[in-house]
């Protein structure tokens, strides 16, 4: 998925509809002039609601939208008849979506399933008709309620990748690479950090048929929970993966010690993100001999499963494969 394709934020100017008026109508026909009040209610303002909708992965659609405006309810008539509700806007949006205030930055909900429906920016109330004042002492209200005005407010979206499995590392630690080699994405790569700047989705084909969705996340970096580099931004996505895949290469001075940084960013961030099933790659591993590889593994005191790979020979990508579709199957 490209870049100009996939939009994981948006900021929306959104207003809803105003609630029709009531009627001050009096029931007249050619036989009665002077009938009680029969003034309808006025239609209630349309809202804007947001939808689940599992075949879409961006918010691209609502970059290019970014006023929606929701229609006004009728005004209230004569014989009790109640106005015309106002249109409302329904946006579909993936799920995993998060609608957020933008001045508090309050997150309202999270669309996390297909098909449900949430008002993000509800439309004004219909005001009452006469009818509804008439007492024992006021036989003849000739006033009613005017209807309340819909809201003007910019909400934020925003999408949480969600996949089977996501590739967390620093920058550079070789995770588009990876995504390329056992998938059809084709995501950008670079020998520079942040070369990816969104996440790429690939499908992974597995045996008899079967596959998985894997994400390459932005790489994070030391602070990322605090906003560091592009922070928060990054770090969003991973809560909506099934199982998260650690990418480290073969190269770096102290794998364990940059596992524990790359984990302690994710407790951070979020404290659930430690109680989802985690693999260690090793990447880069055909710049390494036998030798080496041992010595490593003697520094490695992990409680995680972990395998030695290289997306450029392609060695151990089958077991890799075979690893992760354990971690996964474990839930099926």
């Amino acid at each position: 998925m490209s870049d100009q394709s996939f939009i994981d934020y948006v900021k929306i100017h959104c207003k809803s509809g105003n609630g029709g008026s009531g009627s001050a109508h009096f029931y007249r026909d050619k036989w009665t002039t002077t009938g009680g009040p029969d003034g309808g209610d006025g239609g209630r303002g349309g809202s804007i609601i947001l939808r689940g909708n599992k075949q879409m992965w961006t918010l691209l659609p609502l970059k290019y939208r970014k006023h929606i405006k929701a229609g006004h309810g009728g005004d209230g008539g004569g014989s009790r008849s109640t106005g015309a509700f106002g249109e409302d806007i329904i946006l579909d949006v993936p799920i995993g979506t998060i609608a957020k205030d933008v001045e508090t930055g309050t997150v309202h909900f999270e669309i996390s399933e297909d098909g449900q429906e949430e008002v993000l920016v509800k439309g004004g109330r219909g005001g009452l008709g006469n009818a509804h004042f008439k007492t024992s002492t006021n036989q003849s209200p000739r006033y009613s309620q005017t209807g309340t005005p819909g809201r003007e407010t910019w909400k934020i979206l925003e999408l949480k990748v969600l996949a089977d499995v996501g590739l967390v590392g620093f920058p550079n630690a070789g995770k588009s690479t990876l995504l390329s080699s056992i998938t059809a994405a084709k995501p950008k790569i670079g020998a520079y950090p942040f070369t990816t700047l969104v996440p790429n989705l690939g499908i992974v084909s597995y045996r008899d048929h079967l596959s998985f969705v894997m994400a390459d996340i932005p790489g994070i970096i030391e602070n990322a929970h605090k906003g560091k580099g592009l922070g928060i931004r990054f770090l969003k996505h991973i809560e909506r993966n099934a199982a998260l895949l650690f990418l480290i290469p073969a190269d770096t001075d102290n794998i364990l010690k940059e596992y524990n940084i790359l984990l302690n960013e994710l407790g951070a961030f979020n404290p659930e993100l430690l109680h989802k099933k985690r693999i260690l790659a090793i990447s880069k591993s055909d710049i390494i001999d036998d030798e080496l590889k041992q010595l490593i593994e003697a520094e490695l005191d992990l409680d995680i499963p972990y395998l030695f790979i290289s997306s450029v020979s392609t060695a151990g990508l089958t077991e890799l494969k075979d690893l992760i579709w354990k971690n996964l199957d474990m839930d099926k």
